[in-house]
């Protein structure tokens, strides 16, 4: 993976003293390019890059565009930590061999948190086509490199409006309250089916496609605290979510979007994860997939197992020509699965409106632009 840095005005530059020919040019620390060509690992049977792929892409270029960010200031040294995921849009598919260009940029700063907007944009290096294949917002916090627990202050950001900052400042309380919201609701514990013998044999239920992972978290998934880094914890809940879709259709398919991924507490080093997907809701063409990420300390086992992350996934099925297909409806046990089934179903009217919406707005904004007149010369 090669990292790029945009311009700046006032370069800080660090040379290397073994070899003084060779600059590391530190220029505007709240942008960052990350590029990676894709390989047989990073893809599914049918040569899709795997979500999990990309989530893991983007928080790596979140976490150092903000870890350089809040250590541009004087005081301790930090490393900067995922809290929140807003949706994540999979807008096109990305395949072995393809270039994946990752760019994130701080958009805004609160006292003790920053938001970064990340664009996947896939290169097809034969042609030379791009294509637009992911977008998402991330939310982090500075935590002190000598105490984890002591959130830092973020160094603030140059707007290039007041809208710019006050639509920052909309997202931030918005993001602030449905946390609030998410964290009341999060301790409801998931029924495992440990044995395949205990799966229901009917089709199309909830039990039948429910499926966990579990993993021990290892120095390799850690940052420099030796707890999980977000895009670790991401790539596990999109392979389970994976294997829920699969099991319900039984074709191939594809991560579609990520509802926000709310991390609610830290997972350190020597933990075991439970990471658990039940289908919520399906639709004619999708699938709704809740995630949680449990985790249990390996050598202290009685301070028991605690909810430290959760999200909704959206999967499609497709044909061998990367078609979507249809969907066998979800058959329903009970009054609890039927409720979720009806929040999920009011979760996907809602993405839905907010596409037409901003389809619409991009419409208009196509609209204005090409009314314009041009300037005369």
């Amino acid at each position: 993976m090669r990292c790029f840095r945009p311009p700046s005005r006032n370069p800080r530059n660090l040379v290397d003293n073994r070899n003084p020919q060779l600059r590391l040019e530190f220029r505007d620390s709240s942008k960052l390019q990350l590029s990676r060509i894709m390989g047989p690992n990073d893809a599914n049977i049918v040569g899709n890059v795997h979500g999990g792929i990309i989530l893991k892409m983007i928080e790596e270029a979140g976490c150092i565009v903000s870890t350089r960010h809040c250590n541009t200031q004087n005081g301790d040294r930090c490393l900067a930590v995922l809290v929140r995921v807003e949706k994540t849009e999979f807008l096109s598919p990305v395949f072995i061999g393809e270039v994946t260009h990752v760019t994130a940029e701080i958009t805004y700063t609160s006292k003790h948190s920053l938001e970064v907007q990340v664009k996947v944009m896939a290169e097809n290096v034969l042609t030379g086509a791009l294509k637009l294949a992911n977008k998402a917002a991330l939310w982090y916090v500075p935590c002190s490199l000598q105490n984890v627990d002591k959130i830092l202050e973020v160094p603030p950001i140059k707007y290039t409006s007041a809208e710019q900052e006050k639509e920052g400042r909309t997202r931030y309380d918005a993001q602030k309250l449905e946390r609030l919201e998410t964290k009341a609701r999060i301790e409801e514990v998931v029924p495992l089916l440990p044995n395949p013998e205990d799966r229901p044999k009917e089709k199309h239920t909830v039990c039948f496609s429910q499926s966990s992972l579990i993993h021990l978290v290892g120095p390799s998934d850690c940052t420099l605290h030796d707890y999980v880094q977000g895009g670790v914890t991401m790539k596990l809940m999109d392979e389970v979510a994976g294997i829920v879709a699969a099991r319900h259709c039984n074709t191939n398919i594809v991560t579609a979007s990520v509802d926000a991924i709310n991390f609610h507490r830290k997972i350190k080093k020597g933990c075991v994860l439970t990471v658990t997907g039940r289908l919520t809701f399906v639709s004619n063409k999708s699938m709704e997939i809740e995630v949680f990420v449990d985790a249990a300390s390996l050598v202290e086992a009685e301070k028991g197992r605690y909810r430290a992350v959760s999200a909704y996934f959206t999967f499609i099925s497709l044909d061998k020509y990367n078609r979507p297909l249809p969907v066998t409806p979800l058959k329903l046990d009970g009054e609890e699965e039927q409720r979720r089934e009806e929040e999920g179903k009011a979760r996907y009217l809602q993405r839905k409106a907010k596409r037409l919406a901003e389809k619409e707005r991009q419409i208009a904004s196509a609209a204005n632009q090409s009314e314009t007149p041009a300037p005369t010369v």
